[in-house]
């Protein structure tokens, strides 16, 4: 299986450039067409990005992440949500690798197979970066109304949080 797939991406590449050549298609000419498009894209998107990743890495640095987490871990666990995860369920909307050294530390603690470090895999596994992509996604549109979208987005994910660890109890 593993040869198959180191010859997969390659091979895909040399078909799409014989189809290209069949086809007489300039390819360099439209790979730069469509990296001139992104340019603006990215340069619209940065700004909001830019936000998001400071405001992650100052909840972290100044301590409000860790007081607010304190302060929520009792909320979290009336929900089922064991209080030890109440800093990965505050990063995680935020910041993708600050999550990632939350789940590393939870698993360095707990150890791979205890119920907290499982209820931290699935919860990490099973979210995103809710601000990172509604920076993402709402940068390009003309109307951004995205105060509903962030909302159900962030109830959802602690729906889940609270659903993940319920599964990793009965399971």
């Amino acid at each position: 299986m593993t040869h198959v797939l180191t010859f997969l991406i390659p091979t895909i590449f040399l078909l799409s450039f014989a189809v290209a050549f069949v086809r007489k298609v300039r390819v360099y000419d439209s790979f730069t067409e469509g990296v001139k498009g992104a340019i603006p894209l990215i340069l619209s998107i940065f700004p909001y990005i830019a936000a998001v990743t400071m405001l992650s890495k100052l909840l972290e640095v100044s301590g409000v992440g860790n007081a607010i987490s304190m302060r929520l871990a009792p909320v979290f666990r009336f929900f089922g949500v064991p209080q030890e995860l109440s800093p990965l369920l505050l990063i995680k909307p935020l910041s993708g690798s600050g999550a990632i050294a939350v789940l590393s530390d939870i698993l360095e603690v707990y150890g791979a197979d205890s119920y907290v470090s499982r209820c931290a895999c699935v919860i990490y596994g099973s979210s995103e970066t809710i601000f990172y992509i509604g920076a993402v996604y709402f940068a390009g549109l003309k109307r951004k109304n995205l105060t509903k979208a962030l909302l159900i987005s962030v109830v959802t994910y602690l729906i889940t949080a609270v659903f993940c660890c319920l599964l990793c109890k009965i399971l």
